[in-house]
């Protein structure tokens, strides 16, 4: 399999998954004109589409691309049967394309039925998760998305997080600023920052590397706690991932 990404509108990727027969797998594309440019010029015969989420960024292509390949399947959430969607998915349903089954997985917070699709060792997770942060808590609750987060660290370590923008320098400037003695998180700062200096795309990334610079992933983690000035004991561990997340939008 190979995986790419289509850089969108401001700071959005479109992912692509292709077979070696030219069979392409589209992800939440918020826009056509670059997707068709690479179906195109590289020959590609589109097999599906996977939507994570209802928002303009990640729909707004679907319905020129169904245009030029009307027989092409749109999966998503049922948030997404306005914007294009074809068939309805949710927890637990198995999606089958490119030969590779993909899980769903309903990882609510940014939108109250976003969806995330897993397939070893792909993980499309849209507005979710994103290198050292999350996505911001529009129509969801801290809850949901710390249970979110949760369900995504029980993945295998080699899980590549394909999310959907590129937020990883601010989200790690977010995190030191909130622990600057942290030599984990300074270091994947200092990598990332000189891969955006070239323009280079700072993702996928392994979830094992999240769990060390991934503020929201470190919810447990006493050093945090004490960086956010929250008492023990806590009653919900979604309190300190609520703080964190305020304290992230007000940054």
């Amino acid at each position: 399999m190979n995986l790419n990404s289509i850089p969108s509108l401001q700071d959005n990727y479109i992912w692509t998954l292709n077979d070696n027969t030219g069979n392409c797998l589209i992800i939440d594309p918020g826009e056509a004109q670059p997707v068709l440019e690479k179906i195109y010029t590289n020959g590609w015969k589109l097999a599906a589409i996977f939507l994570t989420h209802h928002h303009y960024d990640h729909v707004n292509g679907v319905n020129k691309l169904l245009e030029k390949f009307p027989d092409t399947v749109v999966y998503g959430p049922e948030e997404t049967k306005d914007k294009g969607a074809t068939l309805i998915v949710g927890e637990k349903d198995t999606v089958s394309v490119l030969d590779l089954n993909f899980s769903v997985l309903h990882t609510p917070g940014h939108t109250l039925e976003h969806i995330s699709y897993y397939s070893p060792p792909y993980l499309f997770c849209g507005d979710t998760m994103f290198s050292g942060g999350c996505g911001r808590l529009i129509e969801g609750t801290a809850e949901q998305m710390y249970k979110s987060f949760q369900k995504i660290n029980r993945l295998p370590d080699d899980t590549l997080i394909c999310c959907a923008h590129e937020y990883s320098l601010p989200n790690l400037e977010f995190a030191s600023a909130i622990l600057p003695y942290d030599s984990q998180i300074k270091a994947a700062y200092l990598k990332t920052k000189k891969l955006r200096a070239k323009n280079l795309i700072s993702v996928p990334t392994k979830l094992a590397y999240e769990r060390k610079i991934n503020l929201f992933l470190r919810t447990q983690y006493s050093d945090l706690r004490k960086a956010l000035d929250i008492e023990l004991p806590v009653k919900y561990m979604w309190d300190i991932f609520a703080a964190l997340r305020k304290k992230k939008d007000r940054f």
